[in-house]
């Protein structure tokens, strides 16, 4: 029985700015996060990796390391069980086929494909045992030759960095058509844009401890966004899924950072061998060159426009550095192809992107999935095309926005609100008068930019969520869902929408979560899924235990059950509230009646049939989130340094299950941003990293953020609970392009290679005097 609200009836809980579970515990520094857990007898482990970008091992010994006293195992590839187990899709609990699989070794075998690729493990009584037992093993190299540009990856003479061509697949766009839409048009602006690879840059690193527990389940107490790779973890040893646990701990973060595996295999492996508990925490050192960034893209756009501001075609070519193997980066890239075209509406579109090995670090997840990546060039080329109308880019925004009914690049028709219009008149708005400048040297400028992001997984994946609601015999209720807490607020979710549907006290209900054999499976803490997937799961669960309440009641109060209500632990008549019954009452008369008043529900997303083109056509995603950012910055013509000092973001969230929490994500992702358009960079040269700790990795402090204006728009039509969209991502997309526009409105230099450091745009502007 589906919740139907009341008309004149106010939510409860949902909508409320309430403080988080764990609130004080964060600030107190009382959270028990990976890192903090101690076991008794546990070792400490180590991962040793290749200094080389591209090489054959020609000898690999750990003769020495094995001997050193205090160390107690050291693994390489020839001790995995089965080394080449990683083919999966991350969190992904239903067969996909070979499409979808994934490549990646656990340890390298016979030759190394980037710098900082594992090759051995080590777990000793100390971490500094362990450290200096790395330093014992020998490595005789090979060189062999390298690759590292992507274009110059996809030519035919080009070094493989495995046996096949360094394209990985090739995903594709075709509406209309596209030659005579470009022939129909006043206006052609074409350009190239780059971006770069990006850091996490997670507070906490990746951290976990591993053992074997009395009755041989391989457990893990792990960082992780996805406690679904209990099955990568199992195949890995070869034992059976039900032998391996995972178990997520709270988080200090993880943007995708925590998605792919990354300590899990190295700690079963080594708790496996030796048979005692095992810690391995990365450094912030091995955190920069060990695991996977952002996808940098190069970005062939071409608009046609005509004179009227009416977007007649577009074309793009974009191509993603997946770094040395497969992992999600392929993925990344259909997420750019659908993405491509912006929010709007064009009627000709040809789109290819293309996936690519390189001997860089590989790439993967990273908050927005692919979807900034293209926002830096289809926002940018809003500007541009507006400046060569000479009309408002506001204006020219506006006359192509998509609508609800339009549809998009795929063929699909946008099936809930679109508040593009109101979310750009918000931001511009909110950023009040424009800043005088207070020097010659400093200049002025504004920008913003629009878009749109998906939530849920792909709908050819037939995504599903599940979870459990039971009431205890005083009134109390637990919720038992898989999903992780990243860090937004998950289990407070999930803990309000309970309290809404079943009126008991947040203070009441215990929400326990990511426990892969105590929790029912939810899915992956990504693609801004988890308000969308475990919360409908939650709501289902709930709804099913009201309508028992309800009926009871009903019987106990002889009023008609559609005239009931819930909250603050009693049941009353909507239209006479002095009647009414404790709801501990009701739950005893139901529980003596047997009736258990628990309720295990499976939230499905809209499901596809399996993608069996490149050609990416129909229903893609489940829904999409709109939104707008605006921004004002200071320019310093003698340096190039700039500065935001004015920042506004605005997005319709469907419904805001906790509008304060919303606000948090809407500053966190535009922090982000501001990082990627002005500093953050991850820099290799041949292969080699440069920047290796946040001393050479630049990200933003207080100093560099202005108060955000968070603007929270509701337009109750998101496919999450009560209407809800997803936010958690779409936050960090329109940040970059924005402040690049704002760049160029200031001193009339256009960046199209990011980040927008003072070092480039000094450069620019000294170009443009010549």
């Amino acid at each position: 029985m589906e919740y139907k609200h009341k008309e004149g009836r106010t939510f409860h809980s949902i909508g409320k700015r309430l403080d988080g579970i764990d609130d004080k515990a964060k600030v107190s520094g009382s959270v028990i996060y990976a890192d903090d857990f101690v076991m008794e007898g546990m070792l400490h482990g180590k991962v040793f990796r290749s200094v080389k970008a591209s090489a054959r091992i020609k000898s690999l010994d750990t003769t020495a390391a094995k001997n050193l006293p205090g160390v107690a195992a050291v693994i390489t590839a020839e001790d995995v069980p089965n080394n080449r187990a990683v083919t999966g899709a991350v969190g992904q609990m239903t067969e996909m086929g070979q499409a979808q699989t994934v490549h990646r070794y656990v340890l390298a075998e016979d030759r190394v494909r980037f710098y900082g690729e594992p090759i051995a493990l080590v777990a000793a009584e100390d971490p500094d045992i362990a450290a200096a037992a790395l330093k014992l093993i020998k490595v005789e190299y090979e060189d062999l030759p390298g690759v590292f540009d992507t274009e110059e990856a996809m030519q035919e003479d080009a070094p493989r960095v495995h046996n096949g061509s360094n394209i990985i697949t090739h995903w594709g766009l075709r509406k209309g058509d596209v030659g005579k839409g470009f022939s129909e048009a006043d206006i052609i602006v074409e350009n190239t844009y780059t971006s770069q690879f990006q850091e996490h840059a997670h507070i906490e690193p990746e951290s976990g401890v591993a053992w074997i527990d009395d009755d041989g389940v391989v457990n893990l107490r792990v960082a992780t966004q996805v406690i679904e790779q209990y099955v990568e973890i199992a195949h890995i040893l070869r034992i059976p899924e039900s032998k391996a646990r995972i178990r997520g701990t709270l988080m200090g973060g993880g943007f995708g950072g925590k998605e792919d595996l990354t300590v899990e295999p190295y700690i079963a492996l080594l708790a496996w061998k030796t048979g005692r508990p095992v810690k391995l925490t990365y450094e912030r050192e091995e955190m920069m060159y060990g695991r996977h960034k952002r996808v940098p893209c190069k970005m062939y756009y071409k608009h046609g426009a005509t004179k009227d501001g009416k977007l007649v075609a577009m074309e793009a070519r974009i191509i993603g550095d997946s770094g040395a193997y497969v992992y999600l980066s392929h993925w990344v890239l259909l997420y750019c192809a659908v993405l491509s075209t912006g929010p709007y509406y064009i009627p000709n579109i040809k789109v290819d992107a293309y996936p690519v090995l390189t001997n860089n670090i590989y790439t993967s997840a990273c908050r927005s999935f692919g979807t900034m990546q293209v926002a830096i060039a289809y926002e940018s080329q809003m500007d541009i095309l507006a400046k060569e109308l000479k009309m408002d880019a506001a204006e020219l925004r506006v006359r192509n926005y998509l609508k609800k009914g339009d549809e998009t690049g795929t063929g699909y028709r946008i099936e809930s609100e679109v508040m593009l219009t109101q979310t750009q008149e918000a931001v511009l708005k909110a950023l009040g008068d424009r800043t005088e400048p207070n020097a010659q040297h400093i200049k002025v400028g504004r920008g913003f930019a629009s878009c749109w992001y998906p939530y849920g997984r792909q709908c050819r994946m037939h995504d599903a969520s599940s979870a459990w609601v039971g009431m205890e015999m005083d009134g109390s209720a637990v919720v038992r869902c898989g999903i992780p807490d990243l860090g937004g607020g998950q289990r407070e979710s999930l803990r309000q929408i309970t309290s809404e549907l079943l009126g008991v006290p947040l203070e009441k209900i215990h929400v326990i979560s990511a426990d892969s054999q105590v929790t029912p499976l939810a899915g992956t803490v990504t693609a801004s899924r988890a308000l969308f997937m475990s919360g409908n799961a939650v709501k289902m669960a709930a709804e099913a235990i009201r309508h028992d309440l309800l009926q009871k009641a009903s019987e106990l109060l002889k009023v008609d059950s559609e005239d009931l209500d819930i909250w603050d632990d009693e049941i009353f008549a909507f239209s006479d509230p002095k009647t009414r019954i404790p709801l501990s009452q009701v739950v005893k008369a139901a529980k003596g009646e047997g009736n258990r008043l628990e309720a295990l529900r499976t939230f499905r997303a809209p499901a596809t049939k399996p993608v069996t083109s490149d050609i990416l056509e129909g229903q893609i995603f489940s829904d999409f989130t709109f939104g707008s950012q605006a921004v004002e910055v200071e320019v310093n013509t003698l340096t190039g340094r700039v500065n935001v000092i004015k920042a506004a973001s605005a997005f319709d969230v469907g419904t805001a299950i906790n509008p304060k929490r919303v606000e948090g994500q809407i500053e966190g992702g535009m922090t982000q941003g501001v990082g990627f358009a002005l500093m953050e960079e991850f820099i290799e040269r041949q292969g080699i990293p440069e920047t290796d700790s946040l001393r050479t990795y630049l990200v933003p402090t207080s100093k560099d953020i202005p108060d955000i204006k968070s603007i929270v728009m509701e337009s109750h039509s998101g496919k999450g609970p009560f209407g809800a969209k997803g936010i958690g991502e779409p936050t960090i997309v329109p940040t970059t392009p924005a402040v690049l526009n704002a760049i160029y409105d200031a001193v009339g230099v256009r960046i199209k290679k990011t980040p927008a450091t003072s070092e480039k745009v000094f450069y620019h502007l000294k170009e443009g005097e010549k």
